[in-house]
């Protein structure tokens, strides 16, 4: 029966242990081999004869042997009296040495090597932090009574602009790849009321940054009988409490990859987008934030606030899709703004350490609202009818974000270029591996 290199600080010393995993590292001293075997759940030591043949590195072998205690081996305990088996051909040297304690390559080497450089330790406890993050999501929302569901990603019209949607061929007539499940979820929610989905998106956009990639992993919500997009925020913030408190269990991936796993305030600071302006020092007619102003917002938020996250609310209508419900707030946080009531929007931006990780809102619930909508920007009503179909047969107010997850992850370990934290990126140069 198989152990895990975890579990061998388990075993009663002196009884017979099978390891299988790779080996990560081979030490040939004059008395003695050490090999270092690694598999999922960590590393062990293997003590052999001096002069034992040994598979290369990152050949998977099968250890037979006697759990031994040794105070100086990992965790206490080392197999000794082993036998190797190899269980394939000899490995090719890796392209970078992957028993080091950190994987200095460059970023072109880890992206053009990424099957085996994503072994290192480190690197793959980037990932690590991502499914404990996914399962922060999950396991939050569900307990929020909210129903997990899954859209089409073969769609046949754009859900967020035209220009940005990759073609494709859909049995001899157009269809597209879906920039999100927007409207599917919106629909959704006339079915389940709180609805969420993790899956990828596309986005056919030509930026080649160090935060956009054509292809990402969106965790999106939406939640019906909103007051308006605070009851949104609200949610959001109980979402990422979550994700941050399941990254906090995996301590082991905290340490290996040096994350600083954030505070999540009981109250996110939120700021007008017209203020926000007003602070960075930008003009009062400018449409969006550029990303030294959200770096500026981010160190703003730390300082008065001593949070990580600050929201943004009130994007100009401008700048929204034309599902995005127009401001309606009260006076309760940041105050209306009557001379402009047109341009500003119930939806927000959350910044991340002075980055852009969650566009959420309020949408549009009432049909007669859409159709006016759609007219405004040039578009026939019927041409949305799948769409709207709901929308005529009663939806309650609602609301929803969606976070990226690399995004996320490349904040926690303050990468400096989000495919870092992605296994297999897709952008404007990369269709492989």
């Amino acid at each position: 029966m198989r152990t895990l290199c975890h579990d061998l600080t388990a075993a009663t010393p002196g009884t017979e242990v099978v390891l299988e995993g790779w080996v990560h590292r081979r030490r040939e001293l004059a008395r003695v081999t050490f090999l270092v075997v690694r598999d999922r759940s960590g590393l062990a030591q293997v003590v052999l004869p001096a002069g034992s043949t040994v598979p290369p590195e990152e050949t998977t072998v099968r250890v037979t042997g006697t759990a031994t205690a040794n105070a100086q081996a990992p965790g206490g305990v080392e197999v000794t009296s082993a036998v190797v088996e190899a269980l394939t051909d000899d490995a090719l040297t890796p392209p970078a040495e992957l028993w080091r304690p950190a994987l200095d390559v460059s970023l072109p080497t880890l992206l053009d090597h990424a099957p085996v450089l994503w072994r290192h330790p480190a690197q793959r406890a980037r990932w690590e932090l991502a499914a404990a993050s996914l399962r922060g999501f999950r396991s939050t929302l569900d307990g929020l009574g909210f129903t997990e569901i899954a859209t089409p990603k073969l769609v046949g019209s754009a859900t967020e602009s035209g220009s940005s949607v990759f073609e494709v061929d859909y049995f001899g007539r157009p269809a597209y790849l879906a920039q999100s499940p927007q409207f599917y979820k919106q629909q959704m929610v006339g079915v389940f009321e709180r609805v969420y989905e993790v899956g990828p998106v596309f986005r056919a956009e030509p930026h080649d940054t160090v935060r956009h990639l054509a292809e990402y992993r969106s965790l999106d919500v939406e939640l019906g009988f909103v007051r308006d997009h605070r009851d949104v925020l609200a949610v959001l913030r109980e979402v990422l409490a979550g994700m941050v408190a399941a990254v906090t269990e995996r301590e082991d991936a905290v340490v290996r990859t040096g994350a600083r796993v954030p505070l999540v305030p009981d109250e996110i600071p939120v700021i007008h987008f017209a203020d926000a302006l007003a602070l960075v020092g930008a003009p009062a007619d400018e449409p969006d934030l550029a990303p030294e102003h959200e770096r500026a917002l981010g160190a703003w938020a730390l300082a008065e606030h001593g949070s990580d996250f600050v929201a943004v609310e009130g994007y100009p209508m401008a700048k929204r899709p034309f599902y995005t419900h127009p401001w309606s707030r009260d006076g309760a946080g940041a105050p209306p703004r009557p001379t402009e009531p047109a341009r500003w929007s119930n939806s927000f931006d959350l910044l991340f350490r002075g980055l852009e990780l969650v566009t959420g809102g309020q949408r549009l619930h009432r049909p007669g609202d859409y159709e006016q909508a759609l007219r405004a920007r040039g578009e026939d009503p019927e041409t949305q009818a799948a769409y709207l179909q709901a929308f005529r047969h009663g939806m309650p107010p609602h609301g929803g974000f969606a976070i990226g997850l690399e995004r996320w992850v490349g904040r926690l370990v303050e990468a400096a270029n989000v495919r870092e934290v992605t296994p297999f990126p897709r952008d404007l140069h990369r269709l492989a591996p």
